[in-house]
């Protein structure tokens, strides 16, 4: 089985970096692409799943979603209800972070909550892992469940006249609706949802756009998996109809915000400060 060539260390110290050079905030997404552009990571590596069994999301990715709650214990990140990240003020004064002291002031903090110490820092945050658990579920889903699941998540998203086709020989096309923006303006969409295990290829990005060109104004491919690097260049190839893509992460992340099938609840962990001052002052 491959492995990741690139360190945690690699990640702490890039994060920063990636965010400032995005103008001192950005999504997951964009995160990630910024630190795989300044760390250069090559395709093999970015391909890597973190669990081949299930699919999902990759290793990298995984890692980085890691860091960023390890980084945002140790107070130089934070991100809003809407998933964005940004430098707060301690970390927009920072270059980058000592990936030791990162780890070793959160592994404290957990302590002090009473909360399970997560080791020598090669174990993700346990808040990270309903991602997988979401994607096994979905991956065991019947057919006709998975549909009516895409058909939902269209629907909350702001598409209506959503028809499911499911139609087999018809260039890997699964359903057709209409987007609205703001009360205006409207595009044809059709869509493929497919549960994938692994990356989604180029192949696949052009199957699909030929069996759409004419017929729709967007394409819209949703995946249990990921898609590879070239594949997501072939999706916005100038001079051809571009395809948005959504991958497992993403999927996954929709469906957490639309609170589909996923509840949030926040929990007040009680932490108690001794102020040896007051007692040496009475």
């Amino acid at each position: 089985m491959p492995k990741v060539k690139f360190t945690y260390d690699d990640f702490y110290k890039t994060v920063i970096p990636a965010l400032k050079q995005l103008g001192g905030s950005g999504t997951n997404q964009e995160i990630d692409n910024k630190v795989v552009e300044i760390l250069n990571i090559p395709s093999d590596q970015l391909d890597i799943l973190h669990n081949p069994d299930t699919g999902g999301e990759t290793e990298i990715r995984y890692r980085l979603a890691w860091t960023r709650t390890y980084l945002k214990r140790y107070g130089v990140i934070e991100n809003s209800v809407r998933g964005v990240w940004s430098l707060t003020p301690k970390g927009s004064t920072l270059e980058s972070v000592n990936p030791k002291e990162v780890v070793r002031f959160v592994q404290e903090q957990i302590k002090k909550e009473k909360q399970t110490e997560i080791g020598d820092g090669e174990e993700p945050d346990k808040e990270l892992m309903w991602q997988e658990e979401l994607l096994d579920v979905i991956l065991k889903m019947p057919p006709s469940s998975f549909e009516r699941l895409i058909q939902r998540i269209l629907r909350e998203s702001g598409f209506v006249q959503v028809i499911v086709t499911g139609q087999t020989g018809d260039g890997g096309i699964d359903g057709h609706g209409i987007l609205r923006l703001g009360g205006f303006l409207s595009f044809q969409v059709i869509f493929q949802a497919k549960r994938w295990k692994g990356s989604v290829g180029t192949g696949q990005i052009r199957d699909f756009r030929g069996a759409m060109v004419g017929r729709a104004d967007k394409g819209l491919l949703i995946t249990t998996g990921t898609f590879t690097k070239e594949a997501a260049k072939e999706a916005t190839r100038d001079g051809a109809p571009a395809i948005d893509l959504v991958d497992g992460d993403q999927l996954v992340e929709k469906l957490k915000e639309l609170s589909l099938g996923v509840n949030t609840k926040k929990i007040i962990v009680e932490q108690v400060l001794i102020d040896q001052e007051w007692f040496a002052n009475l």
